[in-house]
């Protein structure tokens, strides 16, 4: 398997989640309730359709401006990641607590706790969903986006030729992602084609017990026979849009998927909090088994809190 594909593919595994269902029957550090729902939507009444949310999901910026945004602000974020053995028991766990302050460009470790076999012994992350989702995320804690990675180092040349790649699969969902082999298109899921194979759903909630909300769910259908089933790799798209302006405050996906060279099982949770008038990213969860050729099969969990948001400093870029 080339290192291109690996990459690709690990990207991928880190970017589809979902907080409605917790399929993986083991241990879930996300616990935290942030909307209730009340009603369904009557979308004849409300003049929403189908259209109106997709072309939504699909046009979305703020989503991804929010982690842009954080880079203007001091903050206190805790990462809580754990790996799992066969029988989904937790054999590993890493905690980290850091603050950045005055928009710095650094970091500070206020705690750093590990147990288990988290790291090789070059200090590098034993599992390759840790190493991904610190490529992914953390480099969001970094003032100036730079491409080191969370824990220090350099991002090497084919990590840095696929940041749209990245960008596409986590904040632009239902669009086709091209250079990932045999499983690229299967993120298209909204084309006249596959749509045939998903519900709509539209509910009224409330977010953080204030804010009015809509949840625009896809799901797939259940009346699908099982191989069709086995085909649609995303199996739940739910977003959380802001009534008051629209904008995408929450984003859960369900991806499971296998054929003869990978399988994989994963949910995962990105929620946005208002600090002030500014959107930014508060919880990020994480929950995932996969296994590739020549690699040993992985099961890992990830909570990532963030809070404490207050004005730095330096540039507002």
């Amino acid at each position: 398997m080339s290192k291109v594909f690996r990459y690709c593919f690990f990207v991928l595994l880190l970017v589809y989640g979902t907080v409605d269902a917790q399929v993986i029957p083991r241990f879930n550090p996300d616990t935290l309730q942030t909307i209730q729902l009340d009603s369904a939507v009557n979308i004849t009444a409300e003049r929403l359709s189908v259209e109106t949310f997709i072309r939504a999901v699909t046009a979305d910026t703020s989503f991804y401006q929010a982690f842009r945004n954080m880079k203007k602000y001091a903050f206190t974020a805790e990462n809580s990641i754990y790996s799992y053995d066969k029988k989904n028991k937790v054999n590993g766990r890493l905690y980290r607590k850091v603050k950045r302050e005055n928009s710095a460009p650094w970091l500070e470790y206020l705690v750093k706790q590990d147990t288990g076999r988290m790291f090789k012994k070059n200090g590098k992350h034993e599992l390759y969903t840790v190493e991904m989702f610190d490529y992914i995320f953390m480099n969001a804690y970094q003032s100036a986006h730079s491409s080191n990675s969370f824990g220090g180092g350099k991002a090497d040349n084919s990590n840095a030729s696929y940041k749209e790649k990245l960008k596409t699969l986590i904040f632009s969902p239902g669009r086709p992602v091209k250079g990932l082999p045999f499983i690229g298109s299967k993120t298209e899921i909204f084309t006249a084609n596959m749509r045939q194979y998903y519900d709509y759903s539209f509910h009224s909630g409330t977010y953080l017990d204030s804010i009015p909300v809509y949840r625009f769910k896809v799901v797939v259908k259940p009346d699908l026979s099982k191989w069709t089933k086995d085909g649609l790799m995303i199996k739940e798209l739910t977003t959380i849009f802001d009534k008051r302006n629209f904008e995408i405050l929450g984003r859960y996906v369900d991806m499971k998927y296998s054929n003869m060279l990978f399988d994989f099982n994963v949910q995962m949770n990105i929620e946005m909090r208002y600090f002030g008038e500014e959107k930014l990213p508060a919880k990020i969860s994480y929950q995932g088994n996969w296994n590739v050729p020549m690699k040993k099969p992985e099961r890992a969990s990830v909570l990532v809190l963030q809070r404490d948001y207050h004005q730095g400093k330096g540039k507002n870029n």
